[in-house]
């Protein structure tokens, strides 16, 4: 008797998301089609090669992440408040709002450095992520397309400094708005860093991340320029970290990754789970 009130709920939630979603990315489209299209860096079509695949990975890697981390997440605030002394998260509880999110923020951008990072630097990780440095074009979707087990990867590595600072849930009983707001700024955020604009911001690029310092990520212009930038809102962290690139006049020339990526979807998603014993190719008829 309870399966079916269960089924409902979910099922209405999963189509709430999805109408959330879906009217997020009418906006997002409008407003970049807007910019991109005034003040594009690259000459391109709005309609580029793999956006239709893009699109999938807007929703899938919305959804999969908070599907995935949302018991693993709340087990750990709860272990942290047990091993952790109390008056300390009752301290960060009683902080202003503002401070609290902001605190957040760092925290959770230097935590998503190292998963980002590792995910350059570890041969296992880098499966999963040179999915996302395919993009031979670049544009706001681009930040979507991402392989679910990098998408939770690098999410979980920016919660977990939040959850364990108690920044994030301090009092562990209830659900907190801080990680919320965190990831809803650090999603749009990413869209306009990937963004095809050729807006330079001056003393601002310094504070934070900007179209081109990102783009110098996606950069496959020779190995000199790999490894740079890998913070996704705080450059200073990249400059702390002996990561940061930024010339001040001059863009990468073109983009993408010389790791074989297959071109449909279902071999996307399959390839990095499938032993390297198969041999090259064999996604090709997925």
């Amino acid at each position: 008797m309870e399966t079916q009130p269960l089924l409902q709920r979910t099922l209405a939630w999963f189509f709430l998301d999805l109408t959330r979603l879906t009217v997020w990315l009418v906006l997002l489209a409008g407003i970049f089609a807007l910019i991109e299209s005034r003040w594009a860096l690259h000459p391109q079509k709005f309609l580029r090669k793999a956006f239709g695949t893009d699109l999938v990975y807007y929703f899938l890697s919305a959804i999969t992440p908070k599907l995935v981390l949302l018991v693993p997440m709340t087990m750990l605030a709860a272990a942290v408040h047990r091993f952790e002394p109390a008056p300390f998260y009752t301290w960060v509880a009683a902080m202003p709002g503002w401070l609290r999110l902001a605190l957040a923020m760092f925290a959770g951008d230097i935590g998503a450095y190292w998963g980002h990072r590792w995910m350059h630097e570890i041969p296992l990780l880098w499966r999963f992520h040179s999915l996302h440095h395919s993009a031979e074009e670049m544009d706001w979707l681009v930040n979507s397309r991402a392989h679910p087990v990098d998408m939770v990867f690098t999410r979980l590595c920016g919660w977990i400094p939040m959850y364990v600072l108690g920044l994030a849930q301090p009092t562990g009983n209830r659900l907190d708005w801080v990680p919320m707001v965190v990831t809803i700024a650090g999603t749009v955020w990413g869209f306009f860093i990937h963004a095809n604009v050729n807006w330079r911001l001056g003393w601002f690029e310094e504070l934070l991340s900007s179209p081109a310092f990102h783009h110098w990520h996606h950069t496959n212009d020779g190995p000199r320029f790999a490894g740079k930038n890998y913070a996704a809102v705080f450059p200073f962290v990249d400059r702390t970290f002996g990561t940061f690139y930024l010339p001040s006049r001059q863009w990468p020339v073109k983009y993408g990754t010389d790791t074989v990526i297959p071109s449909r979807l279902t071999g996307q998603l399959l390839q990095p789970l499938v032993p390297r014993v198969a041999g090259p190719g064999w996604y090709r008829s997925l």
